[in-house]
């Protein structure tokens, strides 16, 4: 992964998160959209959980 998707890809996680801890989605939109994202990038699995 190139650093600039790896950017994006960061940045996307990290907004997906402030949506959960603000209460906007919930536990299940939260996986199934970061499901969604580690796909579109290629990711295989989450180092930072």
């Amino acid at each position: 992964m190139n650093s600039t998707k790896l950017l994006r890809y960061s940045m996307q996680l990290s907004m997906l998160k402030q949506l959960r801890t603000l209460k906007l989605i919930n536990e299940n939109e939260y996986r199934l959209i970061e499901k969604k994202l580690k796909k579109d990038y290629g990711v295989i699995s989450n180092i930072t959980a």
